[in-house]
């Protein structure tokens, strides 16, 4: 590919929306794996024709468009559903952000992906920005948002890569624990250094 990209990722509650969105006011283009999940799956595509072919029609809500709580309930307790899905949508999901990568117009591109490393996403970009809050924060901001309980928030930290690991493989790190002014900061010189780094490649 011949845009430089900035893999952007953290845990649940770390703050990556609102980091993307510092990146967005300064003109970057961003491709959200949650988005491009959400349109891979919209009314009249290949992939809700592939579910609605496999699971059959309960798969749809009456306006025709993905049933997600009956979906995740035919996949939640059946591995081998759930193994069939993720077989369809994620070569779906990574062609499609591959597209929106190359048509990105903006000095470099911003693909953010909760589960980058996880999911082996890391190999389509130039390098990785992890935001990075403690578990404590996470789970104070995810309840407080989400009107969930800790321990569901716990499930969720101990279900994605380990926040070692994730620091670990990161090329850049934005420290989330201060206020938006330290974080808008953070991102103005990250900003500078990646316009740099894709004017190299």
């Amino acid at each position: 590919m011949s845009k430089f990209v900035v893999g952007l990722t953290g845990g649940i509650g770390s703050g990556k929306t609102t980091v993307a969105n510092l990146f967005a006011e300064l003109g970057i283009d961003l491709v959200d794996a949650d988005v491009v999940s959400r349109e891979v799956v919209a009314k009249g595509t290949e992939g809700l024709a592939a579910i609605v072919e496999h699971f059959g029609s309960s798969a749809l809500l009456e306006n025709g468009e993905l049933n997600r709580a009956i979906l995740r309930d035919k996949i939640f307790n059946t591995p081998s559903e759930r193994k069939w899905l993720n077989g369809l949508l994620h070569p779906l999901i990574r062609a499609e952000m591959l597209t929106q990568l190359q048509n990105a117009t903006s000095a470099y591109a911003i693909l953010v992906v909760p589960l980058l490393f996880e999911n082996g996403l890391d190999s389509l970009v130039n390098c990785t920005l992890v935001v990075d809050i403690s578990p404590e924060l996470q789970i104070k901001r995810t309840t407080e948002r989400d009107a969930v309980d800790a321990q569901q928030v716990k499930n969720i930290i101990a279900s994605q890569a380990s926040r070692d690991e994730k620091l670990s493989k990161a090329d850049d790190i934005i420290d989330n624990q201060g206020d938006i002014s330290a974080l808008r900061s953070k991102v103005s010189a990250l900003h500078n250094k990646y316009i740099k780094l894709a004017a190299q490649t």
